[in-house]
């Protein structure tokens, strides 16, 4: 019996404290095109067409081959190494939406079970041709956002349980030609730590450190 005890509450102690030591930041937020070489399909956002005429790549985007996309009017920020504009589809200079204005969905997912979400936060910026908001689990947490600058976002609270969404949604607006459009996102720092064990955890652990101290004193005495 006591050996089963300190069996369990030691596989308790080590789950707590690998918990604690493990990195605070949130896993699963990436940056766009973090990683990957210009051209390639970042999986880690999928792509969806809400209304207008881009239809992506295999329900993902391009990460652009070209820095500063030019265009008559204007120039995107400059690619970089912690992060690139996905488009969607490899040509980045695809003009849509001739005669109707576009609206596009880019979202990333990312996991927060066994961390408690009231300690979660997260910052970041974002660009996009030509505008847009932001939405987390439904929520919107940003409004407004530019292609040759950046916008910043933020959100302390709306997180779930489980899986987590962040939608970008990108506005493009209506222009025969040299009517481009892409999302650019940058994470700045994340937070989340380890949800509070279970009771059924605490009484294992103090069932066996009370088991240890019962053997120690044995041994002394």
């Amino acid at each position: 019996m006591f050996k089963s005890i300190l069996v369990a509450s030691g596989i308790a102690l080590a789950s707590f404290g690998a918990a604690a030591v493990e990195s605070n930041q949130i896993d699963g937020l990436y940056n766009t095109g973090a990683g990957l070489a210009s051209g390639k399909i970042d999986t880690h956002y999928s792509f969806e067409a809400i209304s207008g005429t881009a239809v992506g790549t295999d329900g993902h985007g391009v990460t652009t081959r070209q820095t500063g996309l030019n265009s008559m009017f204007y120039a995107w920020l400059d690619n970089t190494a912690d992060s690139k504009w996905l488009t969607p589809t490899a040509n980045a200079r695809q003009s849509y939406d001739p005669t109707e204005p576009g609206l596009y969905k880019w979202s990333i997912s990312f996991d927060l079970t066994g961390l408690d979400i009231t300690s979660a936060w997260i910052t970041g910026r974002w660009a996009a041709d030509n505008n847009g908001y932001i939405q987390l689990n439904g929520t919107t947490i940003s409004s407004g956002s530019a292609l040759d600058s950046w916008t910043s976002f933020s959100a302390t609270a709306g997180f779930l349980n489980g899986v987590n969404t962040l939608d970008f949604f990108v506005s493009n607006i209506a222009q025969k030609v040299g009517n481009a459009t892409g999302v650019r996102v940058e994470f700045l720092d994340s937070y989340a730590v380890a949800a509070v064990p279970e009771p059924e955890s605490w009484a294992l652990i103090v069932a066996g450190l009370a088991v240890v101290g019962a053997i120690a004193r044995r041994r002394i005495g």
